[in-house]
C-alpha cells in the first residue's frame, strides 16, 4: 500500500475502493525474455471484459504436480509479478498468472466489489483446460491478491474443496490498518492516521473472511522485516485460520519472498503434503543479511 496514495484519501468525500490498487498498463517483457515457454490467454469476465493472463506450462520431461493460479498485488502488471512464481514450471507445477481489470493489457478499471468476476473467469478457464483436469489445483495469492483470495474462497466453499492447498504471501489482514500504519510512517500523516484510515474500505479485508476458510491447507508467509504489512498481519490470519495450518516467517521485503530458494524449497516441500508439512521454524529467525563486522573486545564463538 502506497503512502502517496493513502495521503490521497484526502482529496475524497468517501472511502473508495479503487484506491487500494495501483495498476499500470502494458507490457515491458514476457517470460519468453526469462527463458520460460508460455502462451498467452484471454479470460472473458461476466461483465463482458477481456483480461490477459500467462500460461506457463511446466518444464518440457518434467512430471505435471499439479497447477497454481497466482493473483497477484495490488502494484504494476504481469512482467513485474512473474518473479513470485517463474521457477514453478521448472519444478512441475504449471501456472496461470492473471493480469486484473486494467493491468497490463486488461480491459476495464479496478474496483470492489467488480474485480472478483476476474477470479471468477480465471476459475472458469481453469475449469475448461485440458492440462488440468484430473490434477491438483493451488492458489498462490500475494499481497492484495491473497487477501481478495481469501474472501473470494469463503464465498465459493465449493472452490476450497478443489484446492489442494492455500499459500498466501505477505497479505494484509486489514486494509484499514495497513493504511493507518503507511500514514504513521510520516510526520506530515502522521496526526491525521486514525481519521484518514477510516476512508479505507475495510468490509472485504482478509480478517473478516478467514475463520471462515475451513475447506483448504493454509501456508501463510509473511516477513518479519516487510515494511508496507506488518508482520502482526501475517499473525492476526494465521490466528484466526482454521488448521491446517501454517505460519512461514521469512525476511526481506514485501513480497520478495521466492527471491529465496529457500523458500521456494518451503513452498515445494509443503506442496508434497499440506497436511503436515509444519514449515522450518529456525531459518525464519536467521537473517539473510550479511554478520556484522566483529570488534576486538567481542568473545569468539562457541563451537556448535
Amino acid at each position: 500500500m502506497r503512502i502517496l496514495g493513502i495521503v490521497c484519501l484526502l482529496l475524497t468525500l468517501g472511502g473508495c475502493s479503487s484506491l487500494l490498487f495501483y495498476p499500470e498498463r502494458g507490457q515491458l517483457f514476457t517470460p519468453q525474455k526469462a527463458g520460460l515457454d508460455y502462451r498467452d490467454v484471454t479470460l472473458t469476465t461476466a461483465d463482458g471484459l477481456r483480461l490477459h493472463a500467462w500460461w506457463l506450462p511446466a518444464k518440457a520431461g518434467v512430471e505435471v504436480k499439479g497447477t497454481v493460479l497466482h493473483l497477484h498485488g495490488n502494484g504494476g502488471n504481469l512482467p513485474m509479478h512473474l518473479g513470485g512464481s517463474w521457477w514453478l514450471p521448472k519444478n512441475g507445477y504449471q501456472v496461470l498468472l492473471v493480469d486484473y481489470r486494467g493491468y497490463g493489457l486488461s480491459e476495464g478499471e479496478p474496483s470492489l466489489p467488480a474485480i472478483y468476476q476476474d477470479i471468477d473467469a480465471a476459475f472458469a478457464w481453469l475449469d475448461r483446460a485440458p492440462e488440468v483436469k484430473g490434477k491438483p489445483l493451488v492458489v498462490l495469492g500475494q499481497s492484495l491478491g491473497g487477501a481478495m483470495a481469501v474472501h473470494w474462497l469463503v464465498r465459493h466453499p465449493e472452490r476450497q474443496k478443489q484446492l489442494k492447498a492455500l499459500v498466501l504471501d505477505g497479505v494484509p489482514a486489514s486494509y484499514r490498518s495497513v493504511g493507518q500504519y503507511a500514514l504513521s510512517t510520516s510526520w506530515m500523516t502522521w496526526p491525521l492516521q486514525v481519521p484518514l484510515s477510516w476512508l479505507v474500505p475495510d468490509g472485504d479485508s482478509a480478517i473478516h473472511s478467514m475463520e471462515k476458510l475451513d475447506g483448504v491447507p493454509k501456508l501463510i508467509y509473511h516477513s518479519i522485516d516487510d515494511p508496507l504489512v506488518p508482520l502482526s498481519n501475517g499473525i492476526r490470519l494465521y490466528q484466526a485460520a482454521p488448521p491446517p495450518r501454517v505460519l512461514q516467517l521469512t525476511r526481506g521485503g514485501h513480497v520478495q519472498t521466492f527471491g529465496d530458494p529457500v523458500w521456494r524449497q518451503v513452498m515445494l516441500r509443503y506442496l508434497d503434503d499440506p497436511e503436515h508439512f509444519n514449515g522450518l521454524r529456525r531459518l525464519g529467525e536467521i537473517p539473510n543479511y550479511p554478520p556484522p563486522p566483529k570488534t576486538e573486545d567481542e568473545p569468539p564463538e562457541s563451537p556448535q
